[in-house]
């Protein structure tokens, strides 16, 4: 009802937008004419075309509003995706046995490889030996309860460099895999 009054003051205004792409089928032309060209049935051809036109302007407004949201969606999703990839904390997805799907930029830098080299690899093979049961017992227990957990454990650097490493982990909405978020203890 709201894009009907909307459309009608448009028209009434004079302000609705013209119809580049709109056209008329031959045969509802040729009824307007033949409604029109009648005394009798002027009135109905004259309601009738007014009621196309509303129409139109309706789906006119439909477009535009349907423009703005895409727009505002558009928008939305850049301002997350750079919230997510340039966070200063490693952004993982993970299977609860800890492959993983996805990750940040941060992410990739905290095990010094490129994100593309991440996607399906297992996270614990970048852990020192002893961290590796610690973090999967942690994605275990995430998995079952669902729970926030979180943990310390050790990144197994180049040359036996190696850097203790907090982790937090919380089961996904949708709780077919686990999200962490992983940062340098200092």
């Amino acid at each position: 009802m709201q894009l009907r009054n909307e459309a009608e003051a448009r028209l009434e205004a004079g302000t609705a937008a013209a119809y580049n792409n709109w056209s008329l089928g031959v045969d509802a032309l040729q009824l307007l004419h033949r409604l029109s060209s009648d005394p009798q049935t002027a009135a109905d051809a004259l309601k009738l075309l007014h009621e196309l036109q509303v129409h139109q302007v309706e789906l006119d407004l439909q477009n535009e509003e349907m423009h703005l949201n895409e727009q505002r969606l558009v928008e939305e999703f850049a301002h997350y995706k750079e919230l997510y990839e340039f966070a200063p904390l490693g952004y993982f997805l993970v299977d609860f046995q800890g492959v993983i799907i996805e990750s940040n930029r941060a992410g990739a830098e905290l095990f010094g490889v490129g994100r593309d080299e991440l996607a399906g690899d297992r996270i614990d093979r970048f852990l020192a030996a002893e961290s590796r049961s610690v973090l999967l017992s942690l994605l275990e227990r995430v998995g079952e309860d669902g729970a926030t957990l979180a943990c310390e454990v050790t990144v197994d650097g180049e040359a036996n460099t190696f850097r203790p490493l907090r982790v937090m982990a919380k089961a996904s909405p949708d709780k077919r895999c686990a999200m962490l978020a992983c940062c340098e203890c200092t």
